[in-house]
């Protein structure tokens, strides 16, 4: 068992893996959650490692102290006396660990010494007792220290950046491959896409993030010709340990992805377990086709305009092209069944709402825990909530880390304005998706709601800067204008932000959410309330169902809340268009 757990929220991922590295590097066998089991319970293994710790390093920071996952450990340490704190952004811990000794990092990067750093490694030592020496009883965890790897975006050489999606996809599906192996230890799929387009330093990468090595490669897709090449290197020295090149037809993609995980683990001296060679031969169909479609679909979900129907259509689309080549592809049924529950809830368009294809994956592969949330929003939008919150739990128990069904408990606790733990689900949906735009405007607003100013500016200055970058890619998407008027009235740069609604209403007229969202940046923001109700007169008539329950109970109009104007406007509303959750009955699944 470990010597020291780790606990932390997960928007100070890196700087927990410097301090796991700074603690190894000393002798100590370190774990942290994301070294979970994929076979196991979440909160089994958790309370299995607290116990078994000697010395429980709780990294406190402004997401830490309001994550109930973060406290509870903090608290379990503090009764078994195992409890040892540090700071990363001069957050005070809460009650009653703030009447416990503190060591501040801020400031500290891993490597160099300093002050709070030592008084950490103090507070270890005296807990654990001396750290192992290198080739005592540490060994094993030495090594498994030392082989980490990292998988960067493989780049896409295709000459068309409508390709991305299929480059981005090899880079992932390779990334949960070797998470697989249990020998090794590999960066999460966010934490290497923030290199992404990036001209790097390996050995540079390597030091920051703790790993020993690094994958990096590139594809070029052509017709039905697909060039994948892939180079091993050694983090310390920058030496290729490895490197091939695929030529081949697109049928092959899962032969190539098969040979490029195996030949990492044969030259990492690594043994794999028949169950883990099971699970990277596992794409859940056999046909290139259809899993290009899912990658396409899955990219235009993730990164679409948020708002446009487009959008929901597309993706529909294209899953159900993909299911119709291969009738039990289970990821291209849950995807579809997401897409279609936005379709009917989100936009208010007759027709499925999901259930039968999550119904359809499930029965195929009960592992894909996409599938558990249309099922939860037909019960959010019932007014279910306790059934809504039992699916999302049973889902997380199988993956704590979804990004899917974080964004849904985010959205089944706004509804109910429990926006605390709204925001602890949207802070687990950005550290596993930080691409999600969409997901840092809306913690925004978590955070004005709960009154956290400091909160409201970090992720504000994130979150401006992820919806830049999505305009770079798509300069009319409302969905990230909106997100990026939003970010600018927070952070006090109201005449910029009335520049990017003026942009947003010019380029994107018809996007009822956007419009919506700019009325909330004047209402909670900007101080304008006329302002806000003159954008609300040209949106609510049109609104859709989601859009009227969202307006009843969103936090950013509270200040316009009590104008009559307000009032009749989203009267209006309800009574033109009964929400779903009073005209749907209950439908076969």
């Amino acid at each position: 068992m470990s010597d020291v757990f780790v606990s932390y929220a997960r928007s100070s991922e890196t700087q927990a893996r410097q301090v796991a590295g700074a603690l190894n590097e000393q002798g100590y066998s370190v774990w942290s959650d994301d070294e979970l089991p994929a076979h196991r319970a979440y909160g089994d293994v958790i309370e299995e490692r607290l116990k078994a710790a000697r010395a429980v390093v709780v990294l406190w920071s402004s997401e830490a102290a309001k994550s109930q996952w973060v406290r509870a450990e903090a608290d379990a340490a503090r009764q078994a006396g195992t409890l040892v704190q540090a700071t990363l952004d001069g957050t005070i811990p809460p009650l009653p660990f703030n009447q416990i000794q503190c060591a501040d990092l801020r400031g500290w990067t891993g490597g160099a010494r300093s002050p709070g750093w030592d008084k950490l490694a103090a507070s270890v030592a005296a807990l654990t007792g001396p750290a192992a020496q290198p080739g005592e009883q540490h060994r094993h965890w030495a090594r498994r220290d030392r082989v980490s790897v990292c998988v960067l975006p493989f780049a896409n050489m295709s000459g068309d950046p409508e390709q991305e999606y299929f480059s981005d996809g090899i880079s992932e599906d390779i990334t949960t491959d070797l998470s697989n192996v249990s020998a090794l230890e590999v960066i999460a799929r966010n934490t290497a896409f923030q290199f992404k387009g990036q001209a790097v330093d390996v050995c540079e990468v390597a030091r920051k993030l703790g790993v020993s090595h690094v994958l990096e490669g590139s594809v070029r897709k052509s017709g039905n010709r697909v060039r994948i090449t892939a180079q091993l290197i050694d983090g310390q020295s920058g030496g290729h340990l490895w490197a091939e090149r695929y030529d081949r037809d697109l049928t092959d993609i899962f032969a190539i992805q098969d040979e490029i995980s195996k030949a990492i683990v044969a030259a990492l001296k690594l043994k794999l377990l028949p169950e883990e060679k099971k699970a990277i031969e596992q794409r859940g169909t056999t046909s290139a086709e259809a899993y290009n479609l899912y990658l396409m679909a899955r990219d235009y979900w993730a990164t679409g305009n948020h708002g446009d129907v487009g959008r929901e259509q597309r993706v529909i689309r294209l899953c159900e092209r993909a299911v119709e080549i291969d009738p039990n592809y289970a990821r291209a049924w849950a995807l579809l069944a997401i897409a279609q529950s936005s379709l009917r809830y989100g936009f208010g368009i007759p027709g499925e709402d999901g259930a039968a294809a999550a119904a359809k994956a499930l029965s195929i592969d009960p592992g894909v825990v996409e599938a558990y949330c249309p099922i939860a929003r037909r019960h959010t939008e019932q007014r279910k909530f306790t059934e809504a919150e039992i699916e999302i739990a049973a889902g997380l128990r199988i993956d704590p880390k979804s990004w899917e069904l974080h964004k849904e408990g985010a959205r089944l606790h706004s509804r109910q304005r429990h926006f605390r733990e709204a925001a602890h689900h949207l802070e687990h949906e950005v550290a596993t998706e930080d691409t999600d735009y969409y997901a840092w405007g809306m913690l925004i607003g978590c955070y004005h709601a709960l009154g956290d100013s400091a909160a409201v500016r970090r992720v504000a200055e994130i979150a401006l800067g992820k919806a830049e970058e999505a305009l770079s890619h798509d300069p009319g998407s409302g969905a990230a204008l909106s997100v990026a008027a939003r970010a600018l009235a927070a952070l006090g740069e109201s005449k910029r932000a009335r520049e990017w609604i003026e942009r947003g209403l010019l380029v994107d007229p018809g996007n009822l959410n956007m419009r919506y969202n700019f009325a909330s940046v004047f209402a909670a923001h900007l101080g304008e309330p006329e302002a806000a109700l003159a954008l609300l007169e040209s949106t609510m008539p049109k609104a859709s169902g989601a859009l009227i329950r969202w307006a009843e109970i969103d936090p950013d109009v509270d200040s316009i809340r009590s104008e009559p104007r307000f009032r009749s406007l989203l009267d209006q509303a309800k009574a033109r268009a009964a929400t779903p959750a009073e005209t749907l009955g209950p439908q076969k699944a």
